[in-house]
């Protein structure tokens, strides 16, 4: 895919010719549901034993954010020294398994999805479009099986030209970030190469994937602006850290 990108495509993205959107958190505001069903999975397990419950800040960025819900939920469940059996991702919402816990955090959010929607953020809707208008196709990527349901309900499929998730990295059976195999596999559909192509995401196992995956440009996306939260998005691997993607299009956001 050799389509030289239009003269007002966005500078910062001036040296790449596609780019690979991270869905949860960035192009959908859907962090916060995500989140609020962790929270509910996890405290019934944490409270009884005793444990500080899930803080919906901290541990969702460090533990579950961007992850499948099976890795997610057993590393955070490792991290508070909770030593549930494995079980399998079939298991029933409870809290006797981590596919259990899985399973219930899936219900949860399910239910809320339903009942409330979800919106995309304007500003990474702006820069969609302005890609678009420059000619640069854009793939959203995401480990949950809801993300061509939220990106629809958001009203923005139609600006990406492919979408990897959660169901294709179970039929392809793609690892989970921070392993890049669901970037590279963007990457590949969009036909360029990741070197040519930019990452934005606001997890920090999505940004360790991008840079581990070797693309040319990976951008992290701060939306808590946490005293070490930008900090810890460089750590990981981003080249340039935003508060919205929408601030790319603004000047003094150049590449560096």
């Amino acid at each position: 895919m050799s389509r030289p990108a239009h003269p007002a495509a966005v500078p910062a993205l001036r040296s790449v010719r596609a780019v690979v959107f991270d869905t949860d958190g960035v192009v959908t505001d859907s962090a916060g549901a995500h989140s609020a069903a962790w929270k509910g999975a996890f405290d019934v397990c944490l409270i009884p034993a005793g444990l500080a419950p899930f803080d919906p800040v901290d541990d969702y960025r460090r533990y579950v954010d961007g992850r499948s819900r099976q890795d997610g939920t057993a590393a955070f469940l490792a991290a508070r020294g909770l030593a549930l059996p494995l079980g399998t991702p079939d298991d029933p919402p409870g809290t006797g398994t981590v596919g259990a816990v899985a399973a219930r955090k899936e219900r949860l959010f399910t239910t809320g999805l339903r009942e409330r929607g979800v919106d995309a953020w304007p500003g990474t809707i702006r820069l969609l479009r302005e890609l678009r208008h420059g000619r640069v196709p854009c793939a959203a990527v995401s480990a949950s099986r809801h993300a061509s349901e939220l990106l629809s309900s958001a009203g923005v499929l139609d600006l990406f030209e492919a979408v990897v998730d959660g169901n294709e990295a179970q039929r392809l059976r793609l690892p989970g970030k921070p392993d890049p195999a669901l970037f590279l596999e963007a990457a590949r559909r969009l036909q360029v190469p990741p070197r040519n192509a930019a990452v934005v995401e606001d997890a920090l196992a999505g940004v360790e994937a991008g840079r581990r995956g070797g693309f040319g440009l990976v951008i992290g996306v701060d939306r808590t602006a946490g005293p070490t939260s930008a900090a810890d998005l460089r750590r990981h691997g981003a080249d340039l850290v935003v508060t919205d993607p929408g601030e790319l299009l603004l000047p003094g956001h150049e590449e560096r």
